[in-house]
């Protein structure tokens, strides 16, 4: 089919000019739009990989989104969620370790603890050390957590 569309092609443009301008302008920017697209498998899978890993997390969930070859490269790969699994760790040692002894992957293992990071953060922080009831708690900020977690806030208010 590809060589029944090249030789109309070309038939057309041995017509007229302005029918061969068209059709080169559509050729290159298809090629534009598909080296874009694939730029995961233009390149060493190395270098890609290298890109992926300068992403935040946010960029790297959003990447993993954007077609099957990016979230197929990004998926394999648990290397790239290493060091952001690390800098849960800051505050969620306890429970990255567990996780990993567990056997988790260390993606499986940052989307098990990510936001209890944030939420731990703000709790050891002082975020919400002046509330008085569970009605002065922002719902949207809440995470669920284990005793052992709820004890290490509790331990920290007790010190403020």
């Amino acid at each position: 089919m590809q060589k029944d569309s090249k030789q109309i092609a070309s038939r057309r443009i041995t017509q007229t000019g302005v029918t061969c301008m068209k059709l080169s302008s559509q050729t290159s920017q298809q090629k534009k739009k598909k080296s874009q697209e694939f730029f995961v498998q233009l390149l060493p899978l190395e270098i890609s990989l290298r890109i992926f890993h300068e992403l935040d997390i946010q960029s790297l969930c959003n990447a993993a989104t954007t077609c099957k070859m990016w979230n197929q490269t990004i998926e394999n790969c648990d290397h790239l969620w290493k060091h952001h699994c690390l800098s849960v760790r800051a505050l969620c040692q306890r429970e990255v370790d567990t996780d990993r002894r567990n056997g988790y992957s260390w993606k499986v293992t940052l989307m098990r603890n990510y936001w209890k990071s944030k939420v731990k953060h703000e709790w050891l922080s002082g975020k919400y050390s002046n509330i008085h009831s569970h009605s002065g708690l922002p719902e949207k900020s809440m995470y669920p957590m284990d005793v052992d977690t709820w004890g290490e806030i509790l331990k920290a208010e007790l010190e403020r």
